[in-house]
């Protein structure tokens, strides 16, 4: 093969290339197919290696192409000949003249700077104008796109790149007015569906024209355009046509996003629309930057028209669970409109304006229309619902409590005021009380603001009737506590009494409770009815924890005098066994009460028979000489006895009060007795008697019998013995008909209670006069609020103050008529 047929001219798409030998080395065998590429890589080399390389680059006579004649197209018929030896001898790069003797090579630059063809840059722009229109069509391009990628390098590497961006942008601009302005697009009769499909089918294929584009003229957007700050990328460039122009035309974008506005409104209604077109287009407005300002403002506005109104319709028609489900869905939805098309950036502004139209406008309606009845019924899914809901607007969660606290307190006076519901009032309250607590757990989030008006609107209800709650909650817990009360464990009587504490805390006038407390207390320890002494000291234990040693110090003395009249009994009995043979028929027990701890019993005075008198008088003088200046005062009302009684039908234990002992002891002398014959020889109080006779002849067991028949003892009345008394068991306990507590009782426990009170007022004035020494009248009475623990009234406060002027205990200032100076 001749070397003119060998070495074809180089293509002019590489003249940019200049190749250092190092790629020469590396591609040998492309040398000897592109020999133009040696020629170029030769024109580099230095005056000796340029000599070696002209004689090597003749073969048999014929000299290379020279550059002026390059721009052929080189076959593909040429094969590889040569070695990377041998083209490197025939290019002279490397002359051995002694073995292992190598010569460095020198790559200089061109002494003249390759040149374009003549017409290139015409042709070229031509070719790629050609391709843009053509892709802008979507008609096959005429060259492959390595072809238009190469020209476009080609261009850029000799400074066409801003003429070749002005042309790309000027192209792309047609297309863009000549797309909005089609007649389909600016018409009006066009179904708005049809018209949202045509411009998301538009949008798309710009898109993917833009991609191919910017593929051909990828080499210009990551030199030109990166190398210039102030101009967009070609991708930017495209969407900032497009953006200009679309905006511009007022009709096209008009009609573009009321088609939206449109079909939005349409799947809230409840049909079924296109969500990937909505995708699509909303994802157009963005990518246009004028979502915000086209799109969305407008979407607001009739989302807000849309929910007023709907609002205003649902409250009327729905009842508020319904309505809040109603909410509740929109909610939802609107979340998913969110999560399928819509951009993030509306979310915030969409559903503060849903929650706005739908819950915040309505916020009082919804409360006092539907608060109070799902209060009422218990309803906790709607009640939880409520709160998510409202505690999403402003202000809801503080008008939800403060209709919650009122709901609390309407409620709890009903239960509290009521006379006829005292039998019930203490249970209510603590089922009130659980359904609240659970209803703030629960739906509530266990919210810390409920918590506190929870119990402030219990406070405020419980203390509307003063002492009264006081005293049945004391009452309540005598009923707990005393024995008979089956079918409660030890664990659900410490609920119980954990539950009564949280009343008991609510309760101002708690001196009330310690005085009936006190009371129930003394009964069940002295007539044996306690039902657990754990719960009684778990029950004291609580209370001190509450209110202090100095709340409990007389209950914890009431426990102590039992205590130590156990080990005084034990003594007894050894004493009476070793000096008094005459008693130990006798089982005698006393209780030692100190008069502090205990209630004040009015002493009674009755007739007791010998057998009685005796055991009385050796306990007396066995106690009083190991406690020498103490004083015993019997209580006959408070001692209980157990008789063996002979029956026909046999031997049977009574165990009976003292009073009906009294009673039952008179038939041993005598088998029949009238009412007044009784009365004579007992002493006992007239109207504690007819109770005592009422118990043994009207009750269950009557081992006596009453003529005439009733169930009242009236004067004249004559008892006699029942000897045909039966039962099945042995030992037979006949309760005490217990007279109700009368009004004038209550009023005495009330009583005392008050003249507590007055005492307590007077020891805090001294006590605060004696330590400031002298004080204001409006300093002294604040002082005096915060110490005590009771309610009180400033008028009362102003009487005990002048109660104890007048005791000399303080004086007024002479100065000063409002002042007042302590006594010493």
């Amino acid at each position: 093969m001749s070397a003119a047929k060998k070495y074809k001219p180089m293509d002019t798409s590489e003249l940019h290339d200049t190749e250092n030998i190092a790629n020469c080395l590396k591609k040998s065998d492309s040398a000897t197919t592109n020999p133009g590429r040696s020629a170029f890589a030769a024109q580099n080399m230095n005056s000796s290696s340029a000599a070696a390389a002209a004689a090597a680059s003749t073969t048999n006579g014929e000299r290379l192409p020279n550059f002026s004649k390059l721009g052929a197209h080189h076959g593909n018929d040429i094969r590889a000949a040569s070695t990377t030896s041998n083209l490197l001898n025939r290019m002279g790069a490397i002359h051995n003249t002694k073995p292992g003797d190598v010569k460095k090579i020198v790559i200089k630059n061109f002494k003249a700077k390759p040149t374009l063809p003549d017409n290139y840059s015409e042709d070229t722009y031509i070719k790629l104008e050609e391709a843009v229109i053509a892709i802008q069509l979507s008609k096959p391009i005429k060259y492959s796109l390595e072809e238009l990628y190469q020209a476009v390098v080609n261009m850029c590497s000799h400074k066409m790149d801003a003429q070749l961006y002005a042309k790309l942008k000027e192209l792309t601009e047609l297309h863009v007015k000549r797309n909005i302005k089609l007649k389909e697009l600016t018409g009006g009769s066009m179904d708005k569906l049809i018209l949202l499909e045509k411009i998301n089918n538009w949008w798309l294929s710009f898109c993917q024209q833009m991609i191919m584009i910017r593929s051909i003229f990828l080499y210009m957007d990551r030199t030109y355009v990166l190398q210039n700050s102030s101009i967009h990328s070609i991708w930017d460039m495209g969407l900032d046509l497009f953006r200009i122009h679309f905006a511009q035309n007022n009709v096209v974008q008009k009609r573009t996003v009321d088609g939206l506005l449109t079909l939005i409104e349409k799947e809230r209604q409840g049909s079924t629309v296109d969500r990937g077109l909505l995708k699509s287009l909303v994802r157009m407005l963005c990518d246009l930057q004028i979502y915000s300002s086209a799109f969305e403002e407008k979407f607001l506005d009739a989302t807000n028209q849309l929910y007023k109104a709907e609002s205003q319709r649902k409250m009327q028609e729905l009842e508020v669970p319904e309505y809040l489900q109603h909410v509740s869905k929109r909610l939802v939805e609107e979340n998913e409109r969110l999560l399928h098309y819509l951009d993030s950036s509306t979310k915030h502004p969409l559903i503060y304006n849903v929650e706005k139209e739908l819950l915040a406008e309505h916020l009082t309606t919804i409360l006092q229309k539907g608060l109070d009845a799902l209060l009422e019924d218990n309803r906790l899914n709607d009640l939880t619902l409520l709160y998510g809901l409202l505690s999403r607007v402003k202000n809801g969660t503080s008008e939800l409590c403060g209709n919650f606290n009122g709901y609390i307190k309407k409620k709890g006076r009903t239960i509290v005021i009521d006379p006829e519901k005292d039998k019930s009032m203490v249970q209510d309250l603590l089922d009130f009380k659980d359904k609240m607590d659970v209803i703030v757990r629960n739906c509530f989030e266990h919210n810390e603001k409920f918590t506190n008006s929870l119990r402030e609107a219990f406070e405020f209800f419980i203390n509307q009737r003063a002492n009264k709650p006081a005293e049945l909650i004391a009452k309540y817990v005598d009923m707990k506590l005393r024995s008979g009360n089956k079918g409660t464990t030890d664990e659900e009587l410490e609920k119980t009494l954990d539950k009564i504490m949280v009343l008991f805390r609510f309760i101002h006038g708690k001196d009330v409770f310690e005085a009936f407390y006190k009371k129930d207390l003394a009964k069940r320890l002295l007539v044996g009815k306690s039902a657990s002494v754990d719960s009684e000291k778990s029950m004291l234990s609580k209370l001190k924890q509450e209110c202090g040693g100095g709340f409990t110090s007389k209950l914890e003395g009431m426990f102590k005098d039992m205590e130590l009249s156990r080990d005084i009994n034990l003594a007894f009995r050894g004493h009476t066994l070793s000096n008094d043979r005459d008693v130990t028929n006798l089982d005698l027990t006393v209780s030692i009460l100190t008069m502090g701890y205990w209630p004040t019993y009015p002493p009674t005075e009755v007739t007791m028979p010998p057998q009685f008198i005796n055991p009385q008088q050796i306990f007396n003088k066995f106690y009083l000489e190991k406690h020498s200046g103490r004083k015993l005062q019997w209580q006959p009302t408070l001692g209980n006895c157990v008789l063996r009684a002979q029956f026909d039908a046999g031997s049977k234990e009574l165990m009976v009060s003292l009073f009906q002992a009294l009673v039952l002891l008179l038939f041993n002398d005598k088998p029949t007795l009238s009412y007044e014959e009784i009365l004579a020889a007992t002493s006992i109080e007239d109207g504690e008697l007819r109770r005592t006779l009422q118990s043994l002849a009207c009750g269950r067991a009557r081992v006596i019998s009453k003529t005439p028949k009733g169930r009242d003892i009236e004067d004249g009345d004559q008892f006699d013995f029942h000897n045909e008394f039966t039962n099945k068991l042995f030992r037979i306990k006949i309760n005490q008909i217990q007279m109700k507590e009368t009004n004038e009782e209550q009023k005495a426990t009330e009583e005392r209670v008050f003249q507590d009170r007055q005492y307590q007022i007077d020891a805090a004035i001294v006590r605060i006069m004696k330590m400031r020494k002298t004080l204001s009248h409006n300093l002294l009475i604040t002082e005096l609020f915060n110490q005590l623990t009771f309610p009180v009234k400033p008028a009362d406060l102003k009487k005990r103050i002048e109660s104890l002027i007048d005791r000399d205990y303080m004086e007024r200032d002479k100065d000063n008529q409002n002042q007042y100076n302590y006594v010493a």
